[in-house]
């Protein structure tokens, strides 16, 4: 069995900052998100500014309506080293 390869994190970036730098990247608004996953817009601003815990349901739903894995909401900045 080969050893696992180790991640390192490579920026800053909270959760919350990551479902708004995708959410902007797809050029979408708040409500729009909102109509897409079902959480309500204040939801979504209260994760997006850290007063909310984005917890692992709602990445999971908001994952799927960012077309992203959940772990790139809840982790973001962390990327595995290559394989040398």
């Amino acid at each position: 069995m080969s050893k696992p390869i180790p991640a390192k994190k490579r920026v800053d970036v909270t959760p919350g900052e990551s479902v708004r730098i995708i959410r902007e990247l797809q050029e979408l608004s708040q409500n729009e998100l909102s109509a897409l996953c079902g959480i309500p817009q204040t939801t979504i601003s209260s994760i997006e500014t850290g007063r909310v815990n984005l917890g692992v349901e709602r990445a999971k739903v908001l994952g799927t309506a960012l077309h992203c894995h959940p772990a790139v909401l809840v982790f973001p900045g962390w990327q595995l080293d290559s394989v040398a």
